[in-house]
């Protein structure tokens, strides 16, 4: 058994088949579990201008970059070990630069409400157990997380839900489109306008307190009649809500304070994004976003990558197991042609292909082992199942961290 790296679930239930140090067969993973399993379909070689050189020679170049920089930032480590992301926070203190990752512009708000206790929030094996209501919310399950509904939400039989979504529970999306989720949700889909999510939660608070909503009334006092009778709820937030009231967060903690019987479950995405958020939060006080600067801490909007390239802040960009080329806008990422950007990953990628250096590692559960923090908390291990002739990650950052 292997514990799955595909997603935020870390399914530890995972069977895999390995003949001459590869992986033949998956038993029990969803598709993107099973991707991730398989490994690389076009594996990273260490290589500095594009050109294959061997690792040390790569690992040298990296320090050198690293170590003429006056403003290097730190970005990734959502697929990274938790023993690789607090080496990359010492790395980024000693070397007085900006630390961020993805969750910055996407689930790192929310994150850090439930790491200040400002949402009831709850394990995954509660909902599994417990929950009779489960609002899946700008999220997208049965895509993104394919094995979250029947491992852990809607289709499994707890141990006080015997019988399952057929009685016991019910299932309600509410997103600006009709989702694989929400065709699963038996006519509890609430469809809202792009970035109307503040004003349905204001209708939904005005229902909750007995007042009649002025946007669609109906809708909004039935479904806080639901959301009232509700024994064991859990609001499963994903990107869409955030995104949408990225700038008004606490309007999602006023709502979770109408709702005492209701949990808030992030629905991160990179298997270890929750991790790095707790390690440097754990570091720090803060999940994203800072500056290391003489031993002390800067917490700001500017360190966060999307701020820096947009303002050409950043001179030299050091980034594990993360793709920001793939992911953020042209205009944003256009700054990275002017500087030296170092990759450290398994897999050749956009970010790689734009790289001055790379330096390939192994992959983190298949070819290494370490722990990371499953999307509700839970330290879970991850166990190597084959070799590698590759260093994982934390080895990598431990030899850029004991040169500089």
């Amino acid at each position: 058994m292997i514990t799955c790296t595909g997603c935020a679930l870390l399914c530890e239930d995972i069977e895999v088949i390995i003949e001459n140090n590869s992986v033949k067969e998956t038993r029990n993973a969803c598709r993107r579990g099973a991707a991730r399993i398989k490994g690389c379909v076009n594996r990273m070689v260490p290589s500095i201008d594009q050109k294959p050189v061997d690792i040390d020679i790569s690992l040298k170049k990296a320090i050198q970059i690293l170590k003429n920089a006056k403003a290097p930032m730190l970005f990734g480590f959502g697929n990274s070990t938790n023993e690789a992301q607090k080496k990359a926070i010492q790395l980024a203190k000693k070397i007085n630069a900006a630390l961020d990752d993805t969750s910055s512009f996407c689930q790192g708000h929310l994150i850090e409400k439930v790491l200040h206790n400002k949402f009831r929030t709850c394990s995954l094996d509660e909902i599994r157990n417990k929950a009779d209501v489960l609002v899946y919310w700008g999220s997208d399950a049965q895509d993104s997380q394919p094995r979250h509904l029947s491992r852990f939400s809607y289709f499994p039989r707890g141990e006080l839900r015997q019988r399952g979504y057929e009685e016991d529970r019910l299932a309600i999306a509410i997103d600006v489109r009709e989702s694989n989720t929400a065709k699963i949700c038996k006519g509890h889909f609430y469809r809202i306008p792009l970035k109307g999510d503040r004003e349905f939660i204001l209708a939904l608070m005005d229902a909750l307190s007995g007042k009649v909503p002025t946007y669609d009334p109906k809708k909004m006092l039935e479904l806080a009649a639901i959301l009232k009778k509700a024994e064991f709820g859990v609001i499963f937030a994903g990107i869409g809500l955030t995104y949408s009231i990225k700038d008004d967060i606490d309007i999602l903690v006023a709502l979770s304070d109408k709702l005492p019987n209701f949990h808030i479950m992030p629905m991160v995405g990179h298997y270890n994004m929750r991790g790095f958020n707790e390690n440097l939060f754990n570091e720090t006080g803060f999940v994203n976003r800072v500056k290391f600067s003489e031993g002390k801490t800067i917490h700001d909007d500017k360190y966060s990558i999307v701020e820096a390239l947009k303002e050409n802040t950043v001179d030299a960009l050091l980034v594990v197991g993360s793709d920001p080329v793939s992911s953020l806008p042209r205009s944003i990422i256009s700054h990275l042609a002017s500087i030296p950007v170092i990759c450290i990953d398994p897999c050749v990628t956009m970010t790689s292909k734009i790289a001055i250096v790379n330096i390939p590692c192994a992959v983190s559960g298949i070819e290494s082992s370490g722990t990371a923090i499953r999307m509700d908390g839970k330290v879970v291990e991850l166990k190597k199942a084959m070799a590698s002739n590759y260093p994982d990650d934390e080895n990598v950052l431990k030899r850029l961290l004991e040169v500089i």
